[in-house]
């Protein structure tokens, strides 16, 4: 009798508050709604909300293909201390911003930045790229690795946090880090290869010392996207740069699961916050990918957008302009803009090109790719 007086009461309570419970979870979702109608237009699209025109953003968007870029190399020509240095990075970030008023203000940095952090020392060579002396290729050289240690990236923090507060409400600032797989190719090969025979051959040779590193990375860079957010990021873009280089069947063991395990330690931390994945020649792994719980799939320009919205299923798009068609005539870089959003359609697209701007390519038509973007109008 106790507990069935009890459960009667609590029910008769219940009842009586219905009416204001729901009150409070309209109240709720009014405001929700209106802080996402409030939200910059990248992430908006990145979540799938409807936008009223396609937000724009370019990869490699600040660099040597702008004359005030190459002015400023000139005065700090180590690649280390533009990207490492927070009043230079800063500065060169927002010099497209400046120039182009994209919607995605893109973090200048570099995938390689957060390994000296993790006890990977590395050094960038003009005409070699990345070197790094102590490869990891035994059990051995797993005891050089360390956790995150975010005291030694402090540039990058202080660098989100600026571009927050001069950015505004007008744009997007945008995260990147290099996949688990991708970072792991230059600690294994000990910088860049055409080949990736030595950590392909690990994955077959010794896959248990390959795993260590590909799950010691992965951790790290968990912790190091969580941190940009922190700082200021509101998207991460998630750059599986040669995972391309993978058979699908390799890629599904030696990338995707690492993947996840980025994606999962930042959604326990930072729910809300879109993360992109982006892979060069992904053409085989689309399906793949869409599965590592990203919101957002990068298209390379070797995939035609109306196939890869099919392909990804409901999640949202980048891309996906071939760069060299920045340098034709203005009118072919219009066409190909429009082109590529009349097959992404209204919803969940990102415009951007299909890879990094070139080298080379004409300020001004940089400028005609995000006036074609703005001129286009979705219904409401």
């Amino acid at each position: 009798m106790l507990t069935s007086r009890r459960a009667s009461g609590s029910g008769a309570r219940l009842s009586a508050r219905a009416p204001v419970a729901s009150s409070r979870r309209v109240s709720v979702a009014v405001r929700a709604a209106a802080d996402e109608a409030k939200e910059p237009l990248l992430v908006r699209a990145a979540k799938g909300l409807p936008v009223e025109r396609p937000p724009a953003w370019m990869m490699r968007q600040a660099g040597r293909y702008m004359q005030e870029y190459r002015d400023l190399a000139v005065k700090h020509p180590s690649f280390r201390e533009r990207s490492e240095t927070t009043d230079l990075i800063t500065e060169i970030t927002l010099q497209p911003w400046r120039a182009f008023a994209p919607d995605g203000v893109i973090l200048f940095s570099d995938i390689l930045t957060p390994l000296p952090a993790i006890g990977i020392p590395f050094e960038i060579d003009d005409y070699k790229g990345p070197i790094l002396d102590s490869p990891i290729r035994d059990k051995e050289g797993l005891k050089m690795m360390h956790a995150l240690d975010l005291d030694m990236l402090p540039f990058v923090g202080e660098a989100l946090g600026i571009l927050r507060k001069e950015v505004g409400d007008t744009a997007a600032v945008l995260g990147f880090v290099g996949a688990p797989w991708t970072l792991a190719t230059y600690i294994v090969e000990g910088g860049s290869s055409s080949t990736y025979k030595t950590i392909k051959s690990m994955a077959m040779s010794d896959p248990d010392t390959l795993k260590s590193i590909l799950s010691a990375v992965a951790d790290a860079v968990g912790d190091y996207v969580g941190y940009q957010i922190d700082a200021g990021a509101q998207c991460v873009q998630i750059f599986d740069s040669w995972g391309g280089q993978l058979p699908p069947h390799m890629w599904e063991v030696w990338s995707k699961p690492y993947i996840q395990q980025v994606v999962d330690k930042v959604r326990l931390t930072h729910p809300g916050v879109p993360l992109t994945l982006y892979a060069n020649g992904s053409g085989g792994l689309l399906e793949r990918m869409a599965t590592t719980g990203v919101d957002c799939i990068g298209l390379d320009w070797t995939i035609d957008m109306a196939d890869g919205r099919t392909r990804v299923g409901d999640l949202a798009v980048q891309g996906n302009v071939d760069p060299a068609v920045l340098f034709a005539a203005p009118e072919a870089v219009e066409q190909a803009v429009n082109d590529v959003c009349a097959k992404a359609g209204p919803t969940g697209h990102i415009l951007n090109l299909g890879h990094g701007v070139l080298v080379g390519t004409p300020e001004e038509n940089v400028k005609v790719f995000f006036d074609a973007a703005k001129k286009i109008k979705y219904d409401a």
